[in-house]
């Protein structure tokens, strides 16, 4: 008897994890049958995906919501809807966009229409993350050129944090000492430390 299958992927930052479980639901797929990744396209180690591979068989569907749930490039998407399809004999529905449907397009002419779209929007996936990357890198650029800082705020230090900083240097007093008298743990004093000491 053949199975439905629901395949999710979203990256940590991702939110759209319950719009996409919703929309699985909706369709009628039981929410043990549901398989989900929270990792990056660009992690190709996905536990849950693995999963739902070894137990497809023959006849039964699995539903992804876009092309781009498959890899990270068009080869990566192109191999993995092969492997699914013909290794597998499972069948694909791609939620945004009907024509990837291989339940509909059995016959040549449903065949070659189904691989002309797959081609084309494994290939528009690839330049879209290409796009989203070069983006990131030129907004980096322009934001160090305007003096911005990037990446974690630099921790505060605290009111006495010279006095207490030189006395440690100097041997004065321990380390175990001023991480008393500033109120710090360990790993905050040292890192804040680092910080001073590359000020």
């Amino acid at each position: 008897m053949k199975k439905i299958f629901g395949y999710i992927r979203v990256s940590s930052t991702d939110q759209n994890i319950d719009r996409q479980l919703e929309e699985m639901l909706s369709l009628g797929i039981n929410e043990r049958d549901i398989y989900i990744d929270k990792q990056s396209g660009k992690d190709f180690e996905r536990p849950q995906y693995k999963a739902l591979k070894t137990i497809l068989r023959s006849g039964d569907i699995v539903y992804i919501k876009s092309i781009d749930r498959f890899g990270r490039n068009s080869r990566d998407i192109k191999r993995e809807w092969e492997e699914i399809t013909q290794g597998i004999g499972a069948d694909i529905k791609v939620l945004d966009m009907p024509l990837l449907d291989t339940t509909q397009y059995k016959d040549l002419i449903g065949n070659f229409v189904s691989n002309l779209v797959l081609e084309v929007l494994s290939f528009v996936a690839e330049q879209e993350r290409k796009n989203i990357k070069q983006r990131q890198q030129e907004g980096i650029k322009i934001a160090k050129a305007k003096g911005k800082h990037l990446g974690r705020p630099k921790a505060m230090f605290p009111e006495q944090w010279q006095d207490i900083y030189k006395a440690w240097k100097s041997d004065n007093i321990t380390a175990v000492k001023a991480m008393e008298r500033l109120n710090l743990k360990k790993s905050t004093f040292y890192k804040l430390v680092k910080q001073y000491e590359h000020l």
